[in-house]
């Protein structure tokens, strides 16, 4: 029987030796994550359950990265309440204050593998599709019940495979695609789909650039985002962990899967205007003053985001009344940033650089924009209210399109 890289994922892991689209399966989770914002819910409805010990405590991952160092007395008591669950549930894979975002960090450390089935309190979660892994978020009492049982019930999601094709412009990055995919198929096109990147742009991508696609699958209402694995996932995994592991990938006569052409050799930068991820037009078209630039995120927080923001600002100054924060997405990518200079290059042009976080992302920690503000975001959502005031308004680019923006003070293209 011909199948999708996730109903051959989610076979695997309800111990089955097919699943079809459509179909409800009790699926072994490999890695559940929750982080200091979602946890205590989770730990809340753990303890009604009545279950004394969790499942498997290597197998649960909980960083700190929404609210830290914790911002308000609510915020210090839920870190009270994680640091004390961890220690008595004697979970190893615990990352405190000074780590990183869940998503960046969690491939790095080497918790994500090809072909496992990954849960987090975060929507986001299905960034780790990149490395070829069934990821999606869930709610905070369907991680009470993975807590205590390892496993989670999911009707297998149908296929849209997008196969990208020709060669990005210079100053077009992967966050021009997905944003560019996004416009297009509208924030619930691929409502609990499996949303799949392919092609031959796809296969040029770095890791980073992949995360960045499978990220903001969610943006379009995708179940998961995934690409298949090749020598360069296989590469960046095994250089990150030491976990089994074993590679699906997509059979192309499989009944599930519709195929979506998209055409990239003519794209320029796209950004997304207020107040929805879909309402994308080409940078061209938009010309915003800005009040602040976000650098980070986990969807362009990576290394290879700072170096891009790094080369147009070295040199240059950003513009007057405009207030930019650089937030590196790790620990890792924030000591690689200091090697390379590049943290003295944003000091020097005038932006405030923060300990690796989610930072304003989810409006309720650093950075937040006041009433009238605007805000261009290298993060994944811009709804209202989203990182502030909900008379604010929050534009999402590249770390090119944000690094240029600063310097001129409202929305342009990095060339």
């Amino acid at each position: 029987m011909s199948m999708t890289m996730s109903e051959k994922i989610l076979a695997r892991a309800s111990n089955k030796s097919s699943s079809e689209a459509g179909e409800i399966v009790m699926a072994n989770i490999d890695v559940a994550m929750t982080h200091d914002l979602t946890g205590p819910l989770s730990v809340e409805s753990f303890e009604k359950i009545g279950t004394e010990k969790v499942w498997d405590p290597n197998k649960i991952v909980i960083p700190f990265d929404h609210q830290v160092p914790a911002d308000s007395l609510d915020a210090a008591n839920n870190h009270i309440i994680m640091r004390e669950f961890v220690k008595e549930q004697g979970i190893k894979n615990f990352y405190d204050v000074n780590e990183g975002v869940c998503h960046q960090i969690l491939p790095e450390l080497g918790h994500v593998v090809p072909g496992e089935v990954i849960v987090g309190t975060d929507s986001h979660t299905c960034t780790h599709g990149a490395l070829g892994a069934f990821s999606t978020g869930i709610g905070s009492t369907d991680m009470a019940m993975v807590f205590s049982t390892g496993k989670l019930w999911f009707k297998v999601p149908e296929t849209i495979r997008f196969n990208i094709e020709g060669t990005l412009k210079e100053n077009v990055y992967a966050k021009d695609v997905i944003l560019n995919i996004i416009g297009k198929v509208g924030a619930d096109g691929a409502t609990y789909k499996a949303c799949e990147f392919a092609g031959s742009t796809v296969s040029e991508m770095t890791v980073s650039d992949r995360m960045v696609l499978c990220n903001m699958a969610i943006e379009m209402g995708g179940k998961t985002g995934l690409v298949e694995p090749d020598k360069k996932t296989l590469n960046y995994v095994k250089s990150r962990s030491n976990k089994q592991f074993e590679v699906f990938k997509t059979d192309l006569d499989a009944p599930s899967l519709e195929v979506v052409d998209i055409d990239v050799n003519d794209l320029e930068p796209q950004i997304a205007c207020p107040h929805n991820v879909d309402n994308v037009k080409p940078v061209s078209e938009v010309d915003t003053e800005i009040d602040q630039v976000f650098l980070g995120s986990c969807t362009n927080g990576r290394i290879s985001d700072l170096r891009q923001a790094a080369k147009i600002l070295k040199g240059n100054k950003i513009a007057n009344g405009v207030r930019m924060l650089v937030i590196p997405a790790s620990k890792e990518v924030y000591i690689k940033a200091l090697d390379e200079g590049l943290i003295n290059i944003f000091v020097n042009s005038g932006a405030l650089v923060c300990n690796p976080c989610c930072g304003p992302c989810l409006g309720g920690h650093v950075g937040l924009i006041g009433p009238g503000e605007v805000s261009l975001s290298t993060s994944n959502r811009n709804f209202k209210g989203r990182q502030g005031s909900p008379e604010g308004e929050v534009y999402l680019s590249s770390a090119a399109v944000a690094a240029a923006s600063a310097i001129k003070g409202k929305i342009v293209g990095p060339e």
